[in-house]
């Protein structure tokens, strides 16, 4: 038997030999690559024998065996490079993600940059969008084929949300399996960047920001054009300092307080320095979900949510990649599985105006929880209310977080002029960003700005933003008049230095752009977070179609839920929904569950 180091070296020999077309004809996929070093049992059968499973475990064992893990192949990757074994996302991230055995080769990171890595044996990424009862007779031969097995809690979705709602749920006793449609964990909350929205909250106080629960109702009411669920937005307002306190006892640091669109205060709880809000909560929740043993299925698609004959919740029908179709007997299902941006011809349908935008979702965002819900009979609303994020960057199919407007950036159009209040509303913003020529505009923002918020650090990893030592540099490097840029910049200092923004009524101005070097960042609406979903009361129990009252044994919470942002979502509070609601139709669900023992 090879020690590790030989193997390493013995691959990576033959790897190099492959891809230079010498030692073997180049393959189409990567087992007929392996089958030339040995048997398919190499990979696919354990010491123990069995059966591969949807995570593919044992499998991704013998890859790092032979190549090593991420962090020592991102620590070999050059220095000056994008590398695509370091990134934000969350979890144990398997070979396989990406790697494929039996087919080509997928770069995920593809799957919302645009990178365009050149992967041996590999294509880009692509999700495409099948209906969840596309293989109806093959589903209903394994609905009367019976339970494969039993658990008290079902979670549909890895975001936020289904990991705050495994944690919630296994906190209260109840045995949980969470089920993950992609190869990857973390939804789009792995993505998020800003913040979350939390009121009264220990860091707000220890920063002396004076701040109420009730303040967080009304900026997001007033956001949401009064169209909110009154009582789910009281729910997440009185619950968000608990939900700080909640993920700083599993390890978070949230004590970085910013501002966010819409809000009257600093509320936006985020990293020390400003670092990403997203991957950080998920990892964080991740890391409890497996420490508290959640049985986690990846690459495993809920297709159908069961019922028995009086409407109560049986368990689910699941199509895992590599298993097959297969029953889960369940107590209670959460619905978590997130929202339906990525989803174009969907989201078209409700917005005939956002027809052909790019989408800041992950690629899994199509609307499966929704489609799941509806065959359950649940009721929804606020469907047609979809947002755009003003903030997308179409260099790097990458959102840029609202945070580098909170924190003092400004919004210029091409003609080198601010044309709005940088930390308005995001349909406002967006909105005047589309009135612009080329539909687009520039965050400019200067060294000071960079220093405050650790995630600009990745933008600049990208090579999406461009440098000036001086703002007319600067403009030159944009191709936007010189002049007319450091007017904007010097009115918009003076704006600063008096305290009051006599052009635009910006309410807040945290500092004068004046620390060279001065950046710019393209910047373009895309779709980002759809407000309707399922209707749910303030215990996430799901709400029927027919009689208005909750399914017994459905819950949801996240995006896939409507009522909590309505016709538009505060930048803050998706993390903040996630959290709490999570949090709360995991308990729910675990006390249905317990309650019919």
């Amino acid at each position: 038997m090879f020690t590790r180091k030989i193997q390493k070296t013995a691959l990576a020999m033959l790897i190099s030999g492959a891809m230079a077309g010498t030692a073997y004809a180049a393959p189409e996929v990567l087992a007929d690559f392996h089958g030339e070093m040995g048997s398919c049992d190499s990979c696919h059968v354990s010491d123990k024998g069995g059966v591969t499973n949807d995570n593919l475990t044992h499998e991704n064992a013998q890859c790092v065996s032979c190549h090593g893990d991420l962090k020592e192949l991102a620590a070999a990757a050059p220095k000056d490079k994008v590398s695509p074994h370091k990134s934000h996302l969350i979890g144990e991230i398997a070979c396989t993600s990406c790697h494929k055995g039996h087919e080509k080769s997928v770069t995920y990171c593809d799957a919302c940059h645009s990178f365009g890595f050149d992967m041996p044996y590999g294509g880009k990424w692509e999700r495409k969008f099948v209906p969840v009862d596309a293989d109806k007779a093959a589903q209903d031969k394994a609905i009367a084929a019976g339970a494969k097995e039993t658990t008290d809690v079902v979670i549909i979705g890895s975001g936020g949300a289904g990991l705050a709602a495994a944690v919630s749920a296994r906190d209260a006793g109840a045995k949980v399996i969470l089920l993950e449609k992609e190869p990857i964990p973390g939804g789009n909350t792995k993505l998020a960047a800003g913040g979350m929205n939390a009121a009264e909250t220990k860091p707000q106080a220890k920063l002396g920001i004076a701040d109420k629960k009730q303040i967080m109702i009304d900026d997001t009411m007033k956001g949401g054009r009064n169209i909110n669920d009154p009582e789910l937005v009281k729910t997440l307002a009185n619950n968000s300092s608990d939900s700080i306190d909640w993920l700083t006892s599993m390890g978070a640091d949230m004590t970085d307080v910013g501002r966010m669109g819409g809000a009257s205060v600093n509320r936006s709880h985020r990293p020390t320095g400003g670092a990403g809000v997203g991957a950080h909560v998920a990892q964080v929740l991740w890391d409890n979900a497996v420490k508290r043993g959640t049985d986690i299925r990846l690459n495993s698609r809920v297709v159908r949510i069961l019922e028995d004959a009086s409407g109560k919740i049986t368990g689910v029908l699941v199509k895992g990649e590599y298993t097959g179709y297969y029953v889960v007997k369940a107590d209670a299902v959460v619905i978590a599985a997130g929202g339906f941006a990525k989803n174009n011809d969907r989201v078209a349908k409700y917005d005939p105006k956002l027809k052909g935008f790019k989408a800041t979702n992950h690629p899994g965002a199509t609307g499966d929880g929704l489609d799941v819900a509806l065959q359950a009979g649940a009721a929804t609303r606020d469907l047609e209310f979809i947002q755009a994020h003003p903030t997308y960057s179409p260099a790097g199919g990458v959102m840029i977080t609202e945070a580098v407007r909170g924190n003092g950036a400004i919004v210029v159009n091409r003609e080198g002029n601010r044309f709005m209040n940088e930390i308005t509303t995001r349909d406002k913003a967006s909105a005047a960003i589309l009135q612009q020529k080329g539909e687009s505009a520039y965050l400019v923002f200067d060294d000071s700005i960079r220093k405050s918020l650790k995630a600009i650090e990745g933008y600049v990893h990208l090579n999406i933003v461009k440098e000036g030592k001086t703002i007319e540099d600067l403009a030159k490097q944009l191709d936007i008049p010189a002049a007319e840029l450091a007017k904007t910049v010097k009115a918009y200092n003076g704006f600063v230095k008096s305290g009051k923004d006599a052009q635009f009524e910006r309410p807040d101005l945290p500092r004068e752009l004046v620390v060279a070097p001065f950046y710019a960042l393209e910047i373009a609406p895309a779709v980002h977070h759809t407000m309707g979903g399922v209707v749910i009361d303030t215990k996430a129990e799901v709400k029927s179609e027919k009689t208005g009252k909750p399914i017994d044994g459905l819950y949801a919470a996240g995006e896939v839920t409507g009522g909590v942002h309505g016709a538009n979502r505060l930048g803050g509070n998706a993390i903040s929904d996630i959290v709490t609601y999570g949090r709360i139709a995991g308990a729910s669900a675990a006390k249905y569950a317990k309650d019919k023992k």
